[in-house]
């Protein structure tokens, strides 16, 4: 699987603008066309919510990885965001989050799911692509940090 297939381009928030996990959800989802779900931003939000009570999907060292299944999703879809300063998204650590993938996928499809998540969890343990990620100047320089490091596992 590569991660690099579920990303575009136009995926992708440099600096998000949010300032609550609710904010922060509606932003990456919303980079989404509309067309690609039955049903609406809000709808899809609500969704990532109910997972994050189950447990955060802050997972620590400023990295979240909010996901959720979705009724009418063809395939898997992934944006990227990052907030310098950090958002407050109750991660395991207690510490502000500053970098997020968040993934959806079609409500039938529990081993690619799975099997994403497992990859990008990977990739985010190695802290020098994480401050790749934060030091990079521009969607286009995040967008090939995250497709080489796709190709390195």
């Amino acid at each position: 699987m590569k991660i690099a297939d579920l990303i575009d381009r136009n995926f992708i928030v440099p600096e998000l603008t949010s300032n609550t996990k609710r904010e922060v959800l509606m932003e990456l989802a919303r980079v989404f066309p509309a067309d690609y779900f039955s049903r609406d931003y809000d709808d899809v939000v609500n969704v990532l919510l109910e997972r994050e009570k189950l447990g955060s999907t802050g997972i620590g060292d400023g990295i979240a990885i909010p996901h959720g299944k979705i009724v009418g999703l063809n395939n898997l879809i992934l944006s990227f965001g990052r907030s310098i300063s950090g958002i407050d998204f109750n991660a395991m650590d207690g510490k502000p989050v500053n970098l997020f993938f968040l993934l959806m996928a079609p409500e039938n499809s529990a081993g690619l799911h799975l099997k994403a998540l497992a990859k990008i969890s990977r990739m985010l343990k190695d802290v020098s692509f994480r401050g790749r990620l934060l030091a990079a100047a521009s969607i286009d320089e995040i967008f090939s940090i995250i497709a080489k490091k796709d190709e390195e596992l």
